[in-house]
């Protein structure tokens, strides 16, 4: 029963994405007129699309980097901590590869973006299909669901969440219906399993079937998703789901839009919508929207989850996370990411108003994360797994050729939609990068100024200040080093807490940390204790809870006499630290208006006291 629960889940989660791309792949392909609609090309390019499917879907993503999981979690993130560890040995290429793994997540928003404003807009315009008149709805409609879409956000997913695997069970289920009918009327379209079709028509077309690359690669849309959601249902629920239910399902109705064509050429238009009867249009046009909405909603809870990784690891500053579900630390709520991520999503659907003209903007953020996916994995494979050299290029140099090639084709779309998702990705990695520099020049001048921590409690304790009930928690950035607070503390307070723990929190390129590895403290004498705590990428830095394991080495925290002292820290950008002065002023300014540590850190704000201080870098 927990397996067929979590084959459904991953259904609805999982599959989302790549489940909707049936309302507008085939389409794309002949959108333009680029490609006719003849019986051979029509074939020539199912079979593209069934190897497609397979070759990059079945093989490299559901048999291949499954296996790369780090410690049972997946995605971009995951990859790239494992690739990084892989290398620690080689400072050069550690540093390239987490460059490039930084910016493979700065392109996910992009993709993030146009998702959703694909996927609703091509559900939608079923409107046009079976209703020519109302065409002009199709732009409001869109933002009326999508707008809904974005505002329940803040409720959480728990409840809607229910409801994914059983609404994409029913469309997968009806993807087949769709299809079938129409490929037992003509059974020719099988044909198109053989890949000779798909070679004969790259070989007579070469340039137009090297374009038309860039639209049958939205079959593959949504990929990504089967490693990110790894940990979320692991590796078998994954693999059923696919092999049992969604791949056959998305062959049947590709090949059902194909047999459909054979017959009708003119259902080029629209061919998804085209293959239900005349009593099935409207619920098939409401279970697109449904369907459209699973896919965006998972897109969007990636994009929370993605943007909390980045803030462990130091890629992006602290920005309030809001929990929605008492039971599962996994359900949050962003609203800068949200009502971000709405606004571009808002300004994609109007600037280019169809389907059609996203299309050139899908894909390459697909493509670019694929390629990434590659490589990264070749390093897992080659310096984690320690393969032959030999045997790793050949585990990855097929993909990398795919991928490369698909990508190639994409950027041929780059001045008609393209650079959208390119100009966000751009933007988020400059961003990222700014910040991960920034901290690095802030840490280093901290480092500079530091007064040792023991020697300077030495220093106070031989004419020791007055000591007052309660425990103080200072938060440093570096173990060793006297936090600022301490000094505005003893400065303009003259008074000592009885208890003092001096933390510092780490965040590893690890999913998981052990509760046993958790907390590290040392004791410092006359009740003063370092402590470090340590957390991977996913799990809650929840700093309170964290202390409470100082419990068994006699440290007892009472939560009404404990205060948290946190330096804020008032950045100063000059000239000639080692960045731009616009990308030095652009830190200060994001370091400035990054949400307090109460907020990430699960710190009571009732109980903090900041002390600010100013710092050149």
């Amino acid at each position: 029963m927990a397996l067929a629960g979590l084959t459904l889940g991953a259904l609805g989660v999982v599959y989302g994405d790549i489940g909707t791309s049936p309302l507008y792949a085939l389409k794309e392909v002949f959108h333009g007129g680029h490609v006719a609609t003849t019986p051979d090309n029509i074939l020539g390019v199912l079979s593209l699309l069934f190897w497609t499917l397979t070759i990059v879907v079945s093989v490299k993503y559901v048999l291949l980097i499954l296996r790369a999981d780090n410690n049972g979690e997946g995605g971009l993130i995951a990859m790239l901590a494992l690739a990084a560890n892989a290398v620690n040995g080689r400072p050069r290429l550690r540093r390239g590869l987490m460059m490039v793994g930084l910016f493979g997540t700065a392109i996910f928003f992009g993709d993030a973006v146009i998702t959703p404003a694909m996927t609703v807009l091509s559900a939608i315009e079923g409107i046009e299909v079976y209703a020519p008149d109302y065409h002009d709805a199709v732009l409001p409609v869109s933002l009326l669901v999508l707008a809904g879409l974005f505002s329940v956000q803040r409720f959480g997913t728990g409840g809607i969440g229910k409801a994914f695997g059983p609404v994409m069970l029913v469309w997968f289920l009806s993807l087949a219906a769709l299809g079938l009918p129409h490929v037992f009327d003509n059974p020719r379209v099988l044909a198109a399993v053989n890949p000779l079709y798909a070679l004969r028509f790259c070989l007579e077309y070469r340039w137009v079937a090297f374009v038309a690359l860039g639209a049958i690669v939205l079959v593959v849309t949504g990929g990504e998703a089967l490693y990110a959601d790894l940990g979320h249902f692991g590796k078998k629920p994954i693999r059923i789901a696919w092999y049992g239910v969604v791949m056959p399902a998305l062959v049947i109705n590709y090949f059902g839009q194909g047999a459909m064509l054979l017959d009708n050429p003119e259902g080029v238009k629209n061919p998804f919508f085209l293959l239900a009867p005349a009593w099935a249009e409207i619920p098939l046009f409401l279970l697109a929207t449904a369907a459209a909405v699973v896919a965006s909603q998972a897109l969007i809870t990636a994009a929370f989850s993605v943007t909390k990784q980045a803030i462990q690891l130091g890629i992006l500053p602290r920005l309030r996370i809001l929990h929605t579900s008492v039971r599962d630390t996994g359900q949050i709520y962003v609203p800068f990411v949200n009502w971000g991520l709405f606004a571009l999503v808002v300004v994609a659907v109007v600037f280019f108003g169809s389907s059609s003209k996203l299309a050139g903007a899908y894909g390459v953020a697909v493509t670019i994360d694929m390629t990434i996916t590659t490589v990264m994995t070749f390093f897992v494979v080659r310096f984690g797994w320690r393969y032959p050299l030999l045997l790793c290029l050949a585990a990855t140099g097929l993909f990398f050729v795919i991928d490369v090639t698909f990508l190639a084709s994409n950027l041929l779309k780059l001045l008609h939609g393209g650079w959208f998702p390119l100009l966000i990705g751009i933007a988020m990695f400059t961003l990222m990068l700014t910040w991960k520099q920034g901290r690095k020049q802030l840490s280093d001048k901290l480092r500079e100024d530091a007064i040792e921590l023991g020697a300077f409690l030495e220093a106070v304790f031989i004419n020791p200040p007055l000591r007052v009930a309660g425990t103080a928690v200072f938060l440093s950035a570096e173990k060793g080093s006297t936090p600022n607070a301490l000094l505005h503390n003893l400065k303009h307070n003259k008074v000592l807490h009885e208890q003092n723990i001096f933390v510092t929190v780490k965040h590893h390129e690890v999913p998981w940390i052990d509760l046993e590895q958790r907390c590290e403290a040392e004791a410092l004498g006359h009740s003063c204790w370092q402590v470090a705590l340590h957390f991977g990428f996913k799990d809650e830095p929840d700093v309170p809870e964290a202390l409470a394991l100082l419990k068994k080495q006699g440290v007892l925290l009472d939560d009404m006499e404990t205060s948290y002292f946190l330096s804020r820290d008032i950045v100063i950008p000059t000239i000639g630290s080692g960045m731009a002065l616009w990308r030095e002023k652009l830190f200060a300014s994001m370091h400035r208006n990054a949400a307090a540590a109460a907020d990430f850190l699960h710190l009571p704000t009732n109980r903090i006291v900041e002390l600010g201080s100013k710092v050149e870098i």
